[in-house]
């Protein structure tokens, strides 16, 4: 999962289908449609593209989660550190926080993070 990548217009689309987990494909064309402004045929092309690479699937109409929203994104994240930082956490968190204070709420959050990965 880890060479899997979404475009923002696929990135929209998948989050339609992680908010409401079980759908039909009418449903989530509907969905498209109100929310999106996209006819059937875009919603059924993205959903198929969506399918092939293995995050949902379809069955008798009706659209799965096989990749959760969480653990795509943990993914995608994980590799992005890993691309960018060589895998570095800490280099990560200092350039992120890179003149930016972090409140006491989010420094307490991070340490007590730490202390249960450890």
């Amino acid at each position: 999962m880890n060479d899997l990548q979404l475009g923002a217009i696929e990135s929209r689309f998948a989050d339609i289908i992680w908010d409401r987990e079980k759908i039909t494909a009418a449903e989530l064309a509907r969905e498209g449609f109100a929310l999106l402004g996209w006819k059937k045929t875009t919603c059924y092309t993205v959903l198929k593209r969506l399918c092939a690479k293995g995050l949902f699937k379809t069955e008798d109409g009706m659209v799965t989660v096989l990749i959760p929203r969480d653990e795509f994104y943990a993914a995608q994240s994980r590799r992005f550190v890993d691309e960018s930082f060589e895998g570095s956490l800490p280099a990560f968190i200092a350039a992120f926080t890179n003149g930016r204070p972090l409140s006491k709420e989010e420094a307490d959050y991070l340490r007590a993070l730490i202390e249960e990965k450890r």
